[in-house]
């Protein structure tokens, strides 16, 4: 019974602890990310390379069983940033290009699909047509014999 409630214990302290060590790294890892990211920028580097940098660097220190998405970094870095305003006073600037506008993006991908969609009903059309006119001129050469079309049969 002492066995059992000893085991109980261990589950319950590693449970408690667990978590807490992992939320500090992820804090860490935002937190000097955004680091790099604001040095960075501010360096005169573009947004690019400060960018991969900085997800290079938070992707590396998260650690776990799931990646995080560049969404999740941007967001992470931008947190960190409004939440530490004194220290990166000089980084809000650089924030746009982290979340880049969102309506344009889907207003891409929407011209993008018309303009396959537009490609795939002009391709369908043209094999449509080719077909029709191998059917027309399959029925014109049986029609027409090579003995109707010699010129010489008078």
């Amino acid at each position: 019974m002492q066995r059992l409630k000893n085991k109980k214990l261990i589950l319950l302290a590693f449970g408690i602890c667990t978590p807490l060590t992992l939320t500090t790294s992820k804090v860490n890892a935002s937190s000097f990310g955004a680091e790099i990211f604001c040095s960075m920028r501010d360096g005169g580097n573009d947004h690019e390379s400060s960018w991969e940098a900085a997800y290079t660097y938070i992707k590396k220190q998260k650690g776990g069983l799931f990646k995080v998405s560049p969404k999740n970094a941007a967001a992470l870095i931008t947190e960190t940033v409004i939440r530490e305003r004194e220290k990166f006073s000089y980084c809000v600037e650089y924030l746009d290009n982290l979340h880049p506008n969102r309506k344009l993006i889907r207003d891409l991908e929407k011209e993008e699909e018309r303009k396959e969609k537009e490609a795939k009903d002009r391709e369908n059309k043209r094999k449509k047509l080719q077909q029709e006119l191998d059917e027309t001129n399959d029925e014109i050469s049986e029609e027409y014999t090579d003995e109707t079309l010699d010129r010489y049969s008078y």
